[in-house]
């Protein structure tokens, strides 16, 4: 795997953002550049998030905290916003850029997604840019699988168990 960065770039000065949806408290980090971190719900209180994410901003909330809220009620949102990948690999934004394009109620197996970005046999680094994915949710690693079909890992808290969840949730609305 190249551990050759695109961009040696720290995210741009950054905002924070916590919001309630349907399933708890979320939170999401932007820089003028883009979305740079999305910490999902159900696994985190407000005040943990606000601790995570440094100091929170008020005002108008960037598009992507309406598109989170309407994933987690159940709908499908379209998460069409810029991300701040500094720091990532070359190959990581390659897996990224791919993952994003499942759609919604979709999955693919980390072999798949690494045949996709042209390096067939790299299942496994698949995984580790999964388990590295800042975004969650828009670019839905939650989505990517065991070529066997078993779920494979889920490295955000709550684990495999969160990871059902979500694609139960996808399952009810394809």
């Amino acid at each position: 795997m190249s551990k050759k960065r695109a961009d040696r770039r720290e995210p741009a000065q950054t905002r924070a953002y916590v919001f309630s949806t349907a399933w708890g408290w979320c939170g999401v980090k932007v820089s003028r550049r883009g979305l740079v971190r999305v910490v999902i719900p159900g696994v985190y209180g407000r005040e943990e998030l606000r601790r995570m994410l440094g100091a929170v901003s008020t005002g108008e909330q960037p598009a992507v905290v309406k598109s989170l809220c309407d994933y987690f009620a159940g709908k499908r949102p379209s998460f069409d916003v810029p991300l701040d990948l500094a720091g990532h690999t070359d190959f990581e934004r390659a897996v990224y850029r791919e993952v994003a394009r499942l759609p919604y109620g979709r999955t693919a197996s980390y072999g798949e997604i690494a045949r996709r970005v042209g390096r067939p046999g790299a299942a496994r680094a698949v995984g580790t840019a999964m388990a590295r994915n800042p975004v969650p949710i828009v670019v839905p690693c939650h989505r990517v699988i065991r070529s066997d079909g078993g779920l494979g890992g889920f490295s955000l808290r709550g684990g495999t168990a969160m990871k059902q969840k979500l694609l139960a949730l996808e399952r009810q609305r394809t």
